[in-house]
């Protein structure tokens, strides 16, 4: 678990990677987003039933981590090197394990696979919703976050807005995503809610009006209407 601490490293070319890359599970780029993605994409409707999970999963893993460093290095992939670099020998199962990776990046991560050259099958990586909060982490370092910022704007209008914190602390762990618990990905999810994305406009945290214990409420934040809607 210590390893799942290292993003950078965690996140080396997979093409550089002595022998096969060993990423047995969505695990290898954070525990917490492979539920995550596990309990969104649970209602896809891609046959899968050829392949085992764990198999299905370790695929999965490899192609998501590779394309995640590609993301973060501003390059283009192309279908030749995806099946070349990363499935290598499962090349049939390509089309299985693309549409599910890129709903996962879709859905956790915030970034949207565009093919940009169709005769090549040469594929851009774009961030998608409109938020910005992955522009400006330091040195380039750090996993696209627009994903899980849309989810938990998504969870405090359902939750009402303003929507009090134990039912969004709840919504989240639901998805196996916990407040006080460090994450490799999100890190601590207090503090990335209630002060880092305070401080950069896109959630507020206020205290309920005579509230005695002090009870708390997260509302959207004014970027967060600047860069998205409710709709």
């Amino acid at each position: 678990m210590s390893e799942l601490s290292k993003p950078k490293e965690d996140l080396q070319d997979p093409s550089k990677a002595q022998g096969p890359v060993e990423v047995p599970l969505l695990a290898e780029v954070g525990v917490a987003a492979s539920h995550l993605a596990s309990y969104i994409l649970a209602s896809s409707s891609t046959n899968v039933e050829a392949l085992p999970q764990e198999i299905l999963d370790g695929m999965m893993a490899n192609l998501l981590k590779f394309l995640l460093f590609k993301y973060r290095a501003k390059k283009m992939s192309s279908q030749a090197e995806m099946l070349n670099e990363v499935l290598r020998d499962n090349q049939e199962h390509f089309p299985v394990v693309f549409s599910e990776v890129s709903e996962c990046l879709r859905l956790v991560f915030g970034v949207e696979i565009n093919e940009v050259d169709p005769k090549e099958h040469i594929y851009t990586l774009v961030p998608t919703l409109g938020l910005t909060c992955d522009e400006i982490l330091s040195d380039g370092e750090g996993l696209p976050k627009a994903g899980f910022l849309a989810l938990v704007l998504n969870v405090i209008m359902l939750c009402g807005d303003p929507a009090p914190e134990e039912a969004v602390w709840g919504a989240l762990s639901r998805m196996r995503v916990y407040v006080g618990r460090e994450h490799c990905v999100f890190g601590e999810l207090r503090e990335l809610l209630t002060r880092v994305w305070v401080q950069e406009g896109y959630l507020e945290y206020q205290q309920m009006p005579d509230s005695h214990p002090a009870r708390y409420v997260f509302l959207w934040g004014p970027r967060a209407y600047v860069e998205t809607s409710k709709w």
